[in-house]
């Protein structure tokens, strides 16, 4: 049974989240599951001891985007909220036009470094 913080959390606040899904299972304690783009789960929140305040607060901190209605339109920056972006790969080595990166020539042209 949910307590009344978090059932609150689900019938008012759930249908304003953009993103944000209820999945009833029966018996089951309340959880906030996250899952990635490809539906792989990510982590498992337990939200049975969480005031509802605090769980509007976590969500948010989260990324999610709250709608001032449930029908309200979801700006374009906010449509794939919470998803983060890819994480940026290193920046790539300078090379020199004789192949060999910057450091590599700084060494030989300065051999007391």
């Amino acid at each position: 049974p949910l307590c009344p913080q978090v059932k609150a959390f689900v019938t008012q606040d759930i249908p304003l989240y953009h993103n944000l899904e209820m999945k009833h299972l029966p018996g089951a304690d309340p959880e906030l599951v996250l899952l990635s783009h490809r539906y792989e789960e990510l982590e498992r929140i337990p939200l049975s001891d969480m005031t509802r305040e605090e769980i509007n607060r976590l969500v948010q901190e989260l990324g999610f985007y709250r709608k001032e209605m449930p029908d309200a339109p979801v700006p374009e920056e906010f449509q794939f909220a919470p998803a983060r972006p890819l994480p940026t790969l290193p920046p790539h080595q300078t090379f020199t036009t004789d192949g060999k990166t910057l450091r590599e020539h700084d060494k030989e042209e300065h051999p007391d470094l």
